[in-house]
């Protein structure tokens, strides 16, 4: 292919996963059933002072700690289903520039249920945050097209929390999460890849064991969002286990939004 432009398979790549997320009422219900069932574990958490969504916090006192939820932005609160139809439609791959152009036009769609969930989680007194992968120079964008949907934004606090905003926050969400679990005590963790609840990094088979103690929290202290098109599952796919070859890497494996 001339210019090493991607061909047609390589650009349909995903396409189901697309067309899916973009046109089906099974997507839409599985986010509104997603955050029915975040409305319900709030109140729970809510009466429960020993309650926390954090393993980042279980090891310090939290009971006393102002409630918050933390949530993931891209495809938990914003849907970038028009941005992946869009590289396909282009026959193009994900890459920072064509992503912060996207993200500057401000035109990220609501994920069914996500504003209402939110909106009610801010009446009844808890924080809202929003940790991102996205760039800290495209918070400003980000800031816009939240409030331009709906989404609580606190004029007191920074409640985004995006990439590289001080140096200590890296893609792993972690040291986000920690800087949170500080001053909140953390209700719940809703997200729609593993790196929103913890490290993400590996084989299939370590991500298996890393989340297998915490089998219970799925649906009580963590809701789970559905996203086909992108997320640290694909990289685990390739991860090679200790010892083994170095995988062929795939151009289309994107860094976790």
């Amino acid at each position: 292919m001339a210019g090493g432009a991607p061909d047609a398979t390589h650009a349909a790549e995903g396409l189901d996963a697309v067309l899916w997320t973009q046109t089906s009422v099974e997507y839409r219900a599985t986010a509104l059933q997603a955050y029915a069932l975040a409305r319900m574990q709030l109140d729970r958490a809510l009466a429960d002072p020993s309650w926390t969504a954090a393993t980042e916090q279980v090891a310090r006192p939290f009971e006393g700690l102002p409630p918050a939820v933390i949530l993931a932005a891209d495809e938990t609160v914003l849907d970038n289903a028009a941005y992946q139809a869009r590289l396909i439609q282009d026959r193009a791959t994900y890459n920072e520039e064509n992503w912060a152009a996207w993200v500057n036009e401000r035109k990220a769609t609501a994920v069914p249920g996500a504003v209402a969930f939110t909106q009610y989680a801010r009446d009844r007194g808890v924080a809202v945050f929003y940790v991102t992968n996205r760039n800290a120079p495209e918070e400003p964008a980000t800031r816009d097209n939240l409030a331009a949907l709906g989404f609580p934004l606190d004029p007191a606090r920074d409640t985004v929390l995006s990439r590289r905003e001080r140096p200590e926050w890296a893609s792993d969400k972690t040291t986000r999460r920690e800087h949170v679990a500080k001053e909140f005590r953390v209700l719940l963790l809703v997200g729609d890849d593993l790196g929103d609840f913890l490290p993400s990094r590996g084989t299939v088979a370590e991500r298996d064991a890393r989340v297998a103690p915490y089998a219970e929290w799925w649906g009580t202290k963590w809701i789970a969002l559905p996203n086909p098109m992108y997320g640290s599952w694909m990289s685990a796919l390739t991860a090679a286990a200790p010892g083994a070859p170095p995988p062929d890497k795939r151009s289309h494996l994107r860094p976790l939004r």
